[in-house]
């Protein structure tokens, strides 16, 4: 039997082949390690969830007492809907704006203080975005506890991640692109929506749906914002109930039927965020092939 050989034709020693296969085994044993806990968790909720998870519970509300059993979220998936929708509707222009001018265009004092506010506030707590919501539109305007209020506190929780991973995705389109486009006379600008974005919207849909998805799952910006609400609302205007403020105030009650619910309401949060990521990954795949990630 031969050694095996390198590219350059060498017979590769057994020093080498023993280095190889410790590296590949850590790399699996950590793959392996990192997908324990995502697996623990759905599991968890899957035990936990399913049972609860009925017809009922996907089309009817909280009822207005946790001791009574039955009843559904359906109130606070419209509260997520609602706040998540207006929270993207301010922040993926916004961010993938900036992203574009911060890759394209920026240079200098300005884009450097972007970039720094932007980092400044990826790591600020949620919490802080919910007090800081609270003083400006609650204390200040006439709208108080809202969905309106809980869509901006996350749309400023989307903001930021947004901006950066977008950067991220554009520096990662070659140069020769841009290039080849300059040299058939297009402008910067059109160069940038017709050959920049669609090479990384595949990864600029990515970014989103992590921002997205980390909207969804925050509970202490909309304590303070959107309070919550055990009946049906459709106002912008008035308090609103949403799946994490569902999930907490569910939890936290000593009564087996509230917490049954809130662990249905967890899977149910589960399901929708796995939904759109993929709906996300397929419409981001459906371009020139050239263009595919």
């Amino acid at each position: 039997m031969t050694a095996p050989v390198s590219s350059f034709g060498r017979p590769v020693s057994v020093r080498r082949r023993r280095k190889e296969r410790l590296a590949v085994g850590a790399m699996y044993a950590a793959v392996v390690a990192s997908l324990v806990p995502l697996g623990l968790i759905l599991y968890f909720l899957l035990i936990r969830g399913l049972g609860a998870m009925t017809w009922e519970f996907l089309t009817s509300s909280q009822p207005l007492t946790y001791v009574r059993p039955g009843g559904g979220a359906l109130n606070a998936v419209i509260g997520t809907g609602y706040m998540v929708g207006l929270a993207s509707l301010i922040s993926i222009p916004l961010g993938v704006a900036a992203a574009v001018y911060l890759n394209e265009y920026g240079k200098g004092r300005f884009a450097f203080l972007v970039r720094f506010f932007t980092d400044v506030m990826t790591g600020v707590p949620s919490v802080f975005v919910g007090l800081f919501v609270f003083g400006l539109i609650i204390l200040e305007t006439p709208l108080g506890f809202s969905a309106i209020a809980g869509g901006v506190a996350l749309a400023l929780i989307m903001l930021p991640i947004i901006i950066r991973s977008t950067e991220e995705i554009l520096r990662l389109v070659p140069e020769s692109l841009r290039d080849a486009s300059y040299a058939l006379g297009a402008t910067r600008a059109r160069t940038i929506m017709k050959v920049v974005i669609p090479a990384s919207r595949s990864g600029i849909a990515t970014a989103v749906m992590l921002a997205v998805a980390r909207a969804a799952g925050e509970t202490a910006p909309l304590i303070m914002t959107a309070l919550g609400s055990v009946q049906m609302v459709t106002s912008w205007s008035s308090p609103i109930s949403a799946l994490p403020l569902y999930i907490y105030q569910g939890v936290k009650n000593p009564f087996v039927a509230g917490q049954e619910r809130a662990f249905a309401a967890a899977l149910e949060l589960v399901a929708i965020v796995l939904v759109f990521t993929v709906i996300a990954r397929w419409l981001a795949s459906r371009g020139p092939k050239g263009m595919r990630e």
